[in-house]
């Protein structure tokens, strides 16, 4: 059985590399929503932390990702600035950005 990727941006995965430039691109976006949910959050943490700082990564989630975020305090406090780009009722797209 094999894996599919992780979608992170216009159809690459997290390991793209060629010319077209989206492996340097300054915000990534990840659809939570396909994602299985007893791997997500893990998934989603996995993706926060390619995120070089300077950059940012657009999370989009089927509800208001607050067990998500805490968890993110916890874990890595102070690393990524969040701010909503969306707020529901059909998804909630949130951009974190790493700070350090």
């Amino acid at each position: 059985m094999t894996a599919e990727p992780i979608e992170i941006r216009d159809g690459h995965s997290a390991d793209h590399v060629c010319s077209c430039g989206d492996a340097e691109s300054e915000t990534a976006v990840l659809d939570g929503r396909t994602i299985p949910h007893a791997v997500r959050h893990a998934a989603i943490l996995g993706a926060l932390g390619s995120i070089r700082p300077g950059f940012a990564l657009d999370l989009i989630a089927p509800h208001d990702p607050l067990p998500l975020l805490a968890q993110l305090r916890e874990t890595q406090p102070g690393a990524f600035t969040t701010s909503y780009l969306n707020s529901g009722p059909e998804f909630w797209k949130i951009r974190f950005t790493r700070v350090n």
